[in-house]
């Protein structure tokens, strides 16, 4: 059992200049203005989600650090405009975004969409999008402080102020997001706004907090001292669904209890309006039977990825996809491997099958060696109530010595596959409409179909490593055979011998003396 928690503040960005800014961070601004970017998401997280057991979060994230955007059609260059793009996304969350170059950057031909409002009238292709992952990336004080400077009331008030980074850092996932996009600001959409969006993600295991009862004290260290006062609205929605399974009460009571119906999926939310005035609030739910737990029932749509292979030659990488669903589903999947992973698509397989009647297009563009990744996107139609394996082989190759990280045998981590699905059904969904803002709008959105992107889990490799200790023992062997032949050479070249004269012969009367003198001492 687990406890997710998901925060989101929306900030909105009236007008094309960014010399003035009053709610809306001026860096930001200025950032999309000046490389020209259309559309704009970054995810810092630390652990994987676990979609079979956990369901889909609101927004997913691969482990690690994800950057992708999409350029204005009209940019010259967007190579360069995404290279300054990410180093200045690196100094601005103090994150090593500097490290997404050419060699670890495609542009996704199937699997991501924009989110957003486009201008009409200019063709927007995958050319000018782009995308790129550091599964290595560690998420933390360093990168939660500087994104808590972009909200309007910082941590000093509102939802912020729970932000805790000693208690959220020790959850089992945590995951913070920016997200910038354009939106209507009218019925025509011939004006648009850009929408901000900032994201908490965090999920608490009950065996940690050692009770299935829980509070803002005991998540976050502190209670709730009202909302921001620049916010227009401030409110917190609980899913109180699981009430009849697993019993339990809210403290203090909600104000008002909606139901939602959407894509077959009932679910009753408990819903507290939050003011700058307000009172102290410590919000908590305490069950009536502690440490029992329910059976979770998985999401239509399930995967989970793994490593093939041993030794140092040949490997594989396994994604298998389940469809719980009565009905096909279609899913394009997207493999990113790094340069030093060369994928061959003569060995993909489909369920052991060279050729797969479940593939309706594909695309593979092959890597270059320090210059590109290989990239690999699949079409595909998931036959309902099965599990399908995608196999596809890979070779190591070897590095210099120079581009081993410090920690070489620790292995070498592979970002997460992207699987977009269109799903049928909204049970275990819980993501925001496209037309949607707050999470109010999710409340009866039923629609005919419902767009996710999930992220599979990471998976690392061990490529073949030289042994680093041998050149301490060749310098310390060196250093120790200089040593034993500088100090002879140096006292030779460096002392002067000079012959002592030897002393006279002792008569017989003082060596009789001398040796009575030794036994009386």
């Amino acid at each position: 059992m687990h406890l997710y928690v998901y925060f989101q503040f929306i900030t909105l960005i009236t007008g094309n200049t960014y010399e003035h800014s009053h709610l809306a961070p001026r860096s930001l601004k200025e950032i999309m203005s000046r490389f020209q970017v259309e559309e704009l998401h970054l995810t810092l997280t630390e652990g994987q989600w676990r979609h079979k057991q956990w369901g889909y979060p609101v927004m997913d994230a691969a482990p690690g650090a994800e950057l992708y955007a999409w350029f204005s059609p009209t940019v010259t260059d967007v190579n360069d405009n995404w290279k300054k793009l990410s180093a200045t996304l690196s100094g601005l969350f103090c994150a090593s975004l500097n490290f997404i170059d050419a060699h670890n950057t495609i542009s996704p031909k199937m699997a991501l969409t924009p989110l957003g409002a486009m201008n009409i009238g200019l063709n927007y292709t995958s050319q000018f999008a782009r995308y790129a992952s550091l599964p290595r990336e560690i998420v933390c004080t360093e990168n939660l402080t500087p994104w808590k400077k972009l909200l309007p009331c910082e941590s000093s008030h509102g939802f912020a102020s729970l932000l805790n980074s000693r208690l959220i850092h020790n959850t089992n996932y945590h995951s913070i997001g920016v997200h910038i996009r354009k939106v209507c600001s009218n019925n025509e959409c011939t004006n648009y706004n850009f929408e901000v969006k900032q994201t908490v993600a965090l999920v608490y295991d009950f065996k940690i907090i050692n009770s299935m009862n829980w509070s803002f004290k005991l998540l976050f260290g502190q209670g709730l001292f009202g909302g921001c006062p620049l916010s227009s609205s401030s409110k917190i929605y609980i899913d109180v669904t699981s009430n009849d399974t697993l019993p339990f009460k809210l403290s203090p009571k909600p104000i008002s209890i909606i139901q939602s119906q959407r894509g077959g999926s009932d679910t009753l939310l408990a819903v507290y309006v939050i003011k700058a005035d307000s009172p102290m609030i410590n919000i908590g739910a305490k069950h009536s039977i502690d440490n029992k737990f329910s059976v979770t029932i998985p999401p239509p749509l399930h995967f989970n990825r793994y490593v093939l292979g041993y030794g140092k030659e040949f490997g594989g990488i396994v994604t298998e996809i389940t469809n719980n669903y009565w009905a096909p589903i279609d899913i394009v999947l997207l493999e990113n491997a790094p340069w030093w992973l060369p994928i061959q698509l003569s060995t993909l397989r489909i369920n052991g099958e060279a050729e797969s009647s479940l593939i309706l297009k594909q695309y593979y563009s092959p890597g270059r060696s320090r210059q590109r990744p290989y990239h690999l996107e699949l079409l595909m139609r998931l036959p309902p109530k099965s599990t399908t394996t995608v196999t596809i082989d890979f070779e190591f190759v070897f590095l210099k010595w120079q581009e081993y990280p410090p920690d070489a045998n620790h292995g070498f981590y592979i970002g997460s596959a992207l699987i977009s699905a269109k799903l049928p059904t909204a049970k275990n969904y819980t993501s925001i409409p496209i037309d949607g803002t707050t999470l109010e709008s999710v409340i009866n959105a039923s629609k005919p179909w419902y767009p996710a992107v999930f992220r599979t889990n990471g998976a690392m490799v061990s490529l073949p490593t030289p042994d680093f200790s041998m050149p301490y023992n060749v310098i310390c062997l060196a250093c120790t055979v200089v040593a034993l032949a500088f100090g002879p050479l140096h006292n030779i070249c460096t002392k002067e011998l000079v012959l002592k004269p030897s002393g006279t012969s002792l008569s017989l009367r003082q060596r009789i003396i001398n040796l009575f003198k030794k036994k009386k001492d």
